[in-house]
């Protein structure tokens, strides 16, 4: 039966009628709020102006006490000063009516209004004044102290202290009253024993407290400093930390700082400012600012740039003639029209477009082999101002140079032309061996260079005196830059027996000792070249002298990117020219001139087996141990997404790629392992490529080939007094992996998958693979004159002969086996080698020079890690510390979890460490044709024991 419809709707009436009426009650009550509240607002408004107009007149009163003060109308009495009227609501302390304040006395009448008047300062009779008694003093806020840096702040309060003048007895109150944080909490506990520390004793306290726990040792933080961003940065710190220095240990020697300083700028930087020469610090930060704008500001103010002259031109600003040079006007040349090339804009087309084309970058014709341009055009090579100066807007004509005494060069007339590198036949340096005070050097005469050079290590091996000369930057064929600021005095160097003599420019050439250029020539006459016999013969005085040509003769070419340039015969044209491309890459030596230093007997053996040394032209073979990755039973192929790398990084990643695949190293995949890729910086600034192989060596069986003791290897060399170090190059690479195993070497790019078909660095068993190939090779040689640690082969004798075949025979393996050694990192027919950190004698084994350095310029250790490390390193010359464990027992307790807190024990530990690891002795080796004692101590803790 349905619902009745008329109740249903009847009911829900009275329910809206219900719920509007209170909604009307609601909105009533809010009316009411807001008028309240409107009423309220204008109550407070009204108050807000009255208080604004009394405020104002307070200004007001306040303006004429001190001007009152300032122009008092009787000098000789005390200004009266009327007080006014107190504020609406003030309580009964604010009195009306006037009062004399500041009475011959000089003390405020006890009844005067308590108001704050500054800081109180002691005046120079003993009296207390205001500070509104005096001249206005400036707004200087007291520092705060939250226990971070105590020296900075007690420095802050004593000049504060020293501007208002303050009287001792409130040092401390004004100064604990501003102390927050850590500070307020230490404070806290000091004040119950010490209710009011007078100010030195509080400043004691406080430095005894959070200089410990809160600021590492100054000389410490001092050793710290180094340049690695811009280098006012650097000073900037550099400043900072010295004065903390200073003020801690009052260190004041002027050369002390003046080293730290040098020793810690970039490389780039400090052997220009050591060859200046200063004489304080602000002559090391000027000259160091100089030269990095010589280094860094290049780009708008160093930089070398062309200037095409199409209209009659004068001489260029930025070089001046010899004063015997003629001076004749340079004509303007005649342009015939230029053969019109269809919807084409040549001068809109940069180099590379042209060179695309086909085009001649000058005059825009079609380029073909012994092309000449018909539109003939000048060219002049300008060296822009090193000093700072803004960049003129492309509109305007360039500032006059500052640097107009840059150089003094002068030329033969003669016309300038460009071509590209391909189009330079035949070379233009000479190479030769020769001698300055009985050093070795390699000078090459160079007929394209306007300046002679010479590497600054050679001028401060041999004392050569310099002066300081125009600074000149010198752009190399590699794009890097050179600053070249100092020259030596004539100098005497030998070639093959004669002696000569030349002024030189210090710069850090690569590849060569001396550049000697056009201006020598001159001196020595001209030069004649005989290219079949590789002689040059030139004139010294009335005398013909014949100089032999070392190996190949080295070619320079002054070019950069798709352009060099080249001088040719005079054409006509009247120009001046000034060339600053000067050096190219770095030449490596020829084999013969890496052994020349050895005796002959070692040099014919090496000649003998010089593939050894050379570089590989294929793979390596496929030996009955390459390189195996056995994986753990039912696990899944290893497949981990690339890393993100950025824009530069890819190119880098692309090249190195590019480089592996050329070689054979690694191949396209299809593999379904695939690892992730790293890039690592080396020691040089370029980049290694890694493969993450984390997750592979996890499921990798592991190989438990033994790997030999250092210790026992070391026992076998008793009696040796000569050794050879061969090191192996790029070791990894000389194994091949085992085919079934290659795919599981793969590896991801941004570009494709590849994988290895030799062994890469990272895989967990690869190291146990390297020593069982060594181990095998060398079998019926090792312990007899051979010991082997990875790709580090030592080879020892106990007399030349015997030496010189015990190397012949290690070289034969190395050659059947095709393995390739790296010369430059090997030690051949030496009495002294450095050997897995060892330096190895006749006498014995001691610590290599260099790990002591870093153990001793150790920095105190702020965590777990550093410490680890400090204690890894010492830990590794243990045996030549007696009480090693004893000694650093304090800082292997830091190591417990939780336990890191770095005090007293734990620092005198750590310096008694250092002076051990500083003064350790050399170790005999042992004689296992004598009979050994063995030593033994014990008791209630522990025993021990030794071989003797």
């Amino acid at each position: 039966m349905p619902p009745k419809k008329d109740n249903v709707d009847g009911h829900n009436g009275d329910s809206l009628t219900q719920i509007l009426t209170t909604m009307e009650g609601q909105l009533a009550s809010i009316r009411q709020e807001l008028a309240t509240s409107k009423e309220a607002t204008t109550r407070l408004e009204q108050q807000y102006a009255s208080t604004n107009t009394q405020i104002g007149s307070r200004i007001d009163h306040l303006e004429t006490i001190f001007a009152t003060f300032l122009h008092p109308t009787n000098p000789k009495s005390p200004p009266v000063i009327p007080l006014s009227p107190p504020l609406q609501g003030a309580g009964p302390s604010s009195a009306a009516g006037t009062h004399k304040i500041l009475s011959g006395s000089g003390k405020i009448p006890p009844h005067t209004p308590k108001r704050n008047l500054g800081p109180i300062f002691n005046d120079h009779d003993g009296e207390t004044h205001s500070s509104l008694g005096r001249y206005p003093l400036p707004r200087l806020d007291f520092p705060t102290f939250d226990g971070s840096d105590v020296v900075s702040w007690e420095e802050n309060c004593e000049f504060y202290f020293e501007v208002f003048q303050t009287l001792e007895i409130y040092k401390t109150r004004l100064a604990t009253s501003h102390f927050s944080g850590d500070a307020r909490e230490w404070y806290r506990g000091f004040k119950m024993d010490n209710p009011h520390p007078p100010w030195p004793i509080l400043i004691d306290e406080l430095k005894a407290s959070f200089i410990v726990a809160k600021v590492e040792n100054p000389l410490e933080e001092f050793r710290k400093v180094t340049h690695l961003g811009k280098i006012d940065d650097y000073i900037r710190n550099f400043e900072k930390v010295r004065c903390r220095l200073m003020s801690a240990t009052k260190m004041k020697d002027t050369n002390f700082y003046l080293m730290a300083f040098l020793s810690g700028l970039r490389d780039e930087l400090k052997h220009t400012v050591e060859m200046c020469e200063p004489s304080n610090l602000n002559q090391a930060y000027k000259f160091a600012r100089q030269a990095e704008l010589s280094l860094e500001g290049q780009e708008r103010r160093g930089r070398v740039m062309f200037r095409n002259i199409l209209s009659p031109i004068t001489q260029p600003r930025n070089f001046k003639l010899h004063e015997n040079a003629e001076r004749k006007p340079i004509q303007s040349f005649p342009t015939p029209p230029k053969l019109p090339i269809p919807s084409v804009d040549n001068n809109k087309l940069s180099f590379d477009q042209m060179k695309k084309m086909g085009l001649c970058y000058w005059c825009g014709d079609k380029y073909y082999q012994g092309h000449k341009c018909q539109k003939k055009r000048i060219h002049m090579l300008e060296a822009s101002d090193l000093q700072e100066e803004e960049q003129s807007p492309d509109n305007e004509e360039p500032a006059h140079n500052q640097f107009q005494e840059l150089e003094e060069i002068s030329f033969e007339h003669g016309d300038i032309s460009m071509c590209t590198p391909q189009e330079m036949s035949g070379s233009q340096t000479l190479k030769f061996k020769g001698f300055i005070q009985n050093i070795p050097i390699l000078v090459i005469i160079d007929s394209g260079s306007t300046h002679s050079f010479i590497h600054p290590s050679l001028v401060q091996l041999n004392n050569v005196p310099t002066v300081p000369a125009p600074p000149m930057l010198v752009k190399t064929a590699s794009g890097a830059k050179l600053l070249s600021a100092l020259k030596c005095q004539p100098l005497q160097f030998e070639l093959q027996q004669h002696t000569f003599e030349g002024e030189f420019r210090v710069l850090e050439v690569q590849g060569y000792d001396v550049i000697l250029e056009m201006d020598w020539i001159a001196q020595v006459g001209p030069l004649v070249i005989d290219c079949v016999k590789g002689v040059v013969q030139l004139k010294q005085g009335n005398h013909e002298i014949s100089l032999q040509v070392q190996g190949e003769v080295a070619e320079v070419k002054l070019c950069e990117g798709d352009i060099c340039i080249t001088n040719e015969q005079n054409k006509g044209s009247d120009i001046i020219f000034a060339q600053l491309f000067i050096t190219q890459p770095h030449t490596s030596l020829s084999f013969s001139d890496q052994i020349a230093h050895l005796p002959p007997q070692l040099q014919q053996v090496l000649s003998v087996y010089s593939t050894v040394f050379s570089d590989p032209s294929s793979l390596p073979p496929v030996r009955s141990i390459d390189h195996q990755i056995p994986l753990k039973s039912d696990t899944p192929p290893i497949n981990i997404r690339p890393y993100r790398f950025s824009h530069f990084q890819k190119l880098e990643i692309e090249k190195i790629v590019e480089e592996l695949l050329l070689q054979g190293y690694i191949r396209a995949s299809t593999s379904p392992f695939a690892s992730p890729i790293l890039l690592v910086k080396k020691k040089d600034q370029t980049w290694r490529l890694c493969v993450d192989y984390r997750k592979l060596n996890d499921i990798t069986v592991k190989n438990k080939f033994p790997i030999p003791i250092i210790d026992d290897l070391l026992d076998e060399l008793h009696g040796a007094k000569f050794f050879s170090k061969i090191d192996l190059k790029s070791g990894y690479y000389q194994i091949r992996m085992f085919e079934g195993d290659i795919a599981k070497t793969a590896f991801r790019t941004h570009m494709r998958h590849y994988e290895f078909t030799v062994m890469p660095f990272g895989l967990t068993n690869a190291p146990a693979t390297f020593q069982a190939l060594m181990n095998t090779i060398f079998k019926p040689f090792l312990r007899k004159f051979i010991i082997v640690f990875f790709d580090d082969i030592l080879v020892y004798s106990q007399s030349l002969e015997d030496h010189i075949h015990h190397l012949s025979t290690t070289l034969q393996v190395l050659l059947d086996n095709k393995l390739y050694a790296k010369l430059s990192k090997c030690a051949l027919g030496t009495s002294k080698v450095e050997y897995l950190g060892h330096l190895i004698t006749e006498e014995g084994v001691s610590t290599d020079p260099n790990k002591v350095e870093a153990m001793i310029t150790w920095p105190t250790p702020q965590n777990i890690k550093q410490l680890r490390g400090f204690l890894g390193l010492t830990g590794y010359y243990r045996k030549f510390v007696k009480d090693y464990g004893v000694i650093s027992k304090p800082l292997t307790d830091l190591l417990k979890k939780d336990a890191f807190q770095w005090g007293s024990q734990a620092q005198h530990a750590f310096q008694l460490l250092k002076n051990a690891m500083a003064t350790t002795p050399v170790l005999s080796l042992p004689d296992f044709t004598k009979p050994f004692i063995i030593e033994t101590d014990a008791s209630q803790v522990g025993i021990g024991a030794v071989l003797m």
